[in-house]
């Protein structure tokens, strides 16, 4: 069941229309769950028993780790010491401890096999890890980097203080509900039991907002990311062929198809779930807009990168313990990012070429504030306009490693970037059958995109100027027949779903 589509449109009327009926809070409950089994399972049915198995070992893990630690009413009776108590304590945190550890442990091995199990055993036969013919092929459920990092989230929360769901039904609701599981965005179980114990009715301008969400979302996948994909598939299917003009655009566009692509998946499942009374978190914001790479992944998948702040960067120390030391947690954060984005080795050096951006700009942060003249030079236009240039350029050609994991390729792309002339038939399979347009054309329809992504920051990243509910609602339709209408044959697949 693909979100663009009227299967879909169907289905999310249908639960819709059960949801709303039931006054229960319970009964709603039941209604998103089952409905999350049967959205799923048009997906990838045979992996329904296992994430419900997990949902609920995860869920008795919370409750085994939140339990009460004070061993005894000592204090009212004195039926315990003080001494004793305290000792029964500490051996309480270490048994919670374990548990955790028990739990994470757990979810990083389900993560890693599903990932990496198939490489290793096709290393044991000797047949290379990018090989086209692997003895061992191990098909990952959708949405398993997600789930086992809501998880993992879960759990540390639990065991830091947070209550523990005492409902299986809340907490398998939040787990599986469809418009967050395959491909986020990552959301911490007390956000949304929060929103379950306040759910209120809904609104006009809430359901404008939401059908608006979804309307958005499906022109920025459908419209925008598949023709966009088009191209790069071409390009980057006949590397041999392609020129280094090509290939820099097909760079270009793949950056903005993934982002387009992420984002309005991301606005349809924010979309859907606020027309159930729920908010899911903001995944970008304006992101190919930031001037830092460190400003970047405070707007590039803001959900993954609070979790790995949260969960990895703080409790490795942060930035606390020296210049040195930060470097080394950058580092070691981006590595876990590339490992969860997939199991080649192309993510790996993504992780870690981050990671070296981030420690880069740490360093010239420090050498900034010991000498006034550089660190004014980054605040003057001029400085700023550098700074977006050097911290784009280096997004935009990582994505090299996203979209071409496979070392032989990627390298192939970087070697061809500067003097290499296309194949004559590689113009005219490309531009002129497939895309029937010139290669001037195609680069001016990417920066008309570009500029019209800075239009936007502008009005609505910067001076927060969004359209009323009722103009909203008018666009709503235009843009879903514009979909159905302009969207390529065969809609591609969402690029995360492989995440």
């Amino acid at each position: 069941m693909n979100f663009i589509s009227i299967v879909y449109g169907l289905f999310l009327l249908s639960v819709l229309g059960i949801y709303w009926t039931f006054p229960q809070q319970k009964l709603r409950w039941w209604t998103l769950l089952i409905a999350s089994l049967v959205f799923y399972g048009s997906l990838q049915i045979q992996f329904v028993p296992l994430l419900l198995a997990l949902t609920f070992i995860n869920f008795r893990l919370g409750l085994e780790i939140g339990k009460n630690t004070s061993p005894g009413e000592h204090n009212l009776d004195g039926r315990i010491s003080n001494e004793e108590w305290q000792f029964a304590q500490v051996e309480w945190d270490q048994r919670r401890l374990k548990l955790l550890w028990l739990g994470v442990i757990l979810n990083i091995l389900l993560l890693l096999g599903f990932k990496y199990l198939h490489h290793v055993l096709n290393f044991a036969v000797n047949l290379p890890s990018d090989s086209t013919n692997t003895t061992f092929k191990l098909i990952a459920p959708l949405g398993i980097s997600f789930f086992t990092f809501e998880c993992i989230s879960y759990l540390i929360d639990v065991y830091r203080g947070a209550p523990a769901s005492e409902q299986f039904l809340k907490f398998a609701t939040y787990k599986l509900f469809f418009a967050k599981l395959i491909s986020g965005p990552i959301t911490r179980y007390h956000h949304i039991a929060n929103q379950f114990n306040t759910l209120q009715s809904l609104t006009t301008d809430r359901v404008a907002e939401g059908l608006w969400l979804i309307a958005r979302g499906a022109v920025k996948k459908g419209i925008l990311a598949d023709h966009l994909g088009v191209f790069v598939d071409l390009c980057f299917g006949n590397l041999p062929r392609a020129g280094s003009v090509d290939l820099w655009l097909a760079t270009f566009a793949y950056g903005l198809q993934l982002y387009l692509d992420f984002n309005g998946y991301v606005d349809m499942a924010r979309g859907s779930a606020m027309l159930f009374g729920l908010v899911l978190p903001e995944n970008f914001d304006f992101p190919y807009f930031s001037t830092s790479i460190a400003d970047f992944w405070r707007r590039w998948h803001i959900t993954l990168g609070d979790w790995l702040r949260n969960y990895v960067y703080f409790p490795l120390g942060g930035s606390r313990r020296g210049l040195t030391n930060t470097c080394g947690n950058l580092f070691i954060v981006m590595l876990i990012a590339g490992i969860w984005h997939g199991s080649a080795w192309g993510f790996i050096v993504w992780g870690l070429f981050h990671g070296l951006a981030l420690s880069v700009h740490r360093i010239t942060d420090a050498i900034s504030d010991r000498f006034e003249p550089i660190d004014n030079f980054w605040q003057n236009p001029l400085g700023i306009v550098v700074a977006w240039f050097l911290t784009q350029t280096m997004v935009f050609t990582s994505w090299i490693w996203f979209r071409l994991p496979n070392f032989k390729d990627s390298s192939l792309v970087f070697q061809r970037f500067w003097g290499h002339t296309a194949d004559v038939q590689f113009g005219q399979k490309v531009y002129a059958e497939a895309l029937n347009m010139s290669q001037y054309q195609l680069a001016s329809m990417l920066v008309a995109l570009a500029a019209l992504m800075a239009v936007t920051y502008f009005f609505n990243g910067r001076l927060k100027i969004q359209f009323n509910w009722p103009i909203k609602l008018v666009f709503v339709p235009l843009c879903l027949y514009a979909v159905w209408l302009l969207a390529p044959e065969g809609s591609l697949p969402y690029i995360y779903f492989d995440f």
